[in-house]
């Protein structure tokens, strides 16, 4: 395995530290600032409208730039938005903490793009091994993002001010990081051939069996966990074993990368976005127990193990669906699909946890899980021309 991928699985791990980070702390920053408390929430929402603005311009940049000038730019973004942050808690301004979060969530667009820049530095036979390892970074994040947020909060004079400058260091060691790293010219990731048209693109098979599967893995996944919270707080859960809820399910999400690789390689793609599903459906029945926090944690656990099972193989076969020349615009056209699939279910999963409640929201969400493997039963007993 190049040492590069090793180097993009450390930035991986910075970037995912911050974003834990910001999680436990946005929301209590938005309740401090916010003109009402209807509005608590608004700084997650700008992050993740953020995101969803960065995912087409990151990769067209990335197509005439190159990925690590790319990815110093939206590290360089992602730092400016920690220092925003800093000066709007300093003057104690809502909205132009909504700015920084907003910048930030487009320097995590960029940093969304590491895996399949390992792709690019890695011969074909490891690359599913590539990306399990460049997601297995969110291991170190899972206890290094709230360890951060907890010994950071009082720091300073201000709230939470020390967070933010926490984070900006995270940001200035990625681009330390970045600067040793060595990543393939675009001359060599990138076709120069005319691209297809995207509605081509858009009907690829393996385009849409790959972004189906990400958009419900992360769609789900998303919507149950920003629901834990409000769930496990209605069910009169101390906010210590919350957090600790989250922990594990974060460790879920990220632990097995190290071996999705080698399951990918053996069972093949699909069959691994299958059994994804059915971890997602297996977390959903595990929610209809009543609301103890062993069933809470074993849902997040099975969650958490569902949306890797289901994004790392997907991200894979993404790469498989497009030429050289069509890379840029077939990946923006995934990663718009994918985050603005997890901006939705962020922003739907108050009022539905609230009109709901815990137990309906998860037997909704059994019907979505199945998506993919319905897609795959039809490509499966269709003629390859018709499909």
């Amino acid at each position: 395995m190049p040492f590069t991928v090793t180097l993009l699985s450390l930035c991986q791990a910075l970037l995912v530290t911050g974003n834990v980070l910001l999680i436990a702390v946005s929301p209590l920053i938005g309740a401090a600032l916010a003109p009402s408390a209807s509005w608590s929430t608004a700084p997650v929402a700008t992050q993740w409208l953020g995101l969803m603005c960065a995912t087409i311009p990151a990769s067209l940049i990335m197509a005439k730039v190159g990925r690590k000038r790319g990815f110093m730019l939206g590290n360089g973004v992602g730092l400016l938005g920690a220092l925003v942050a800093a000066q709007a808690l300093v003057s104690a301004h809502f909205g132009l903490f909504l700015v920084a979060t907003w910048l930030i969530g487009i320097g995590i667009g960029f940093g969304q793009l590491y895996r399949f820049a390992a792709v690019e530095a890695t011969p074909a036979p490891l690359r599913d091994r590539a990306i399990g390892l460049v997601m297995g970074g969110g291991v170190l994040a899972a206890f290094a993002g709230p360890w951060l947020a907890r010994v950071s909060r009082e720091l300073s004079m201000v709230p939470f001010l020390g967070s933010f400058i926490g984070l900006a260091l995270l940001y200035l060691l990625a681009l330390v990081v970045l600067m040793a790293t060595r990543l393939p010219p675009v001359s060599q990731t990138h076709g120069a051939a005319n691209a297809m048209p995207l509605r081509h693109i858009l009907r690829q098979p393996g385009f849409i069996v790959a972004v189906s599967a990400a958009m419900v893995g992360y769609g789900v996944m998303n919507l149950a966990m920003t629901a834990t919270p409000l769930a496990m707080a209605g069910a009169g859960h101390h906010f210590d074993h919350v957090s600790m809820t989250i922990q594990w399910h974060v460790v879920a999400m990220f632990l097995p990368s190290f071996l999705t690789g080698h399951l990918v390689t053996r069972f093949g793609a699909r069959q691994m976005i299958v059994s994804g599903c059915l971890l997602l459906v297996m977390s959903a029945l595990v929610a209809q127990w009543e609301g103890g926090l062993l069933g809470f944690n074993v849902a997040l656990i099975l969650l958490g193990l569902g949306w890797n099972f289901t994004f790392l193989p997907a991200t894979g076969l993404l790469t498989q669906s497009y030429r050289p020349e069509d890379k840029a615009r077939t990946q923006a056209a995934n990663e718009f699909m994918v985050f603005g699939t997890a901006a939705l279910t962020a922003l739907l999963a108050g009022p539905l946890v609230n009109g709901l409640g815990w137990a309906t929201l998860n037997l909704v969400l059994v019907p979505v899980a199945l998506l993919p493997v319905a897609l795959l039963l039809w490509q499966r007993h269709v003629p390859p021309a018709s499909a």
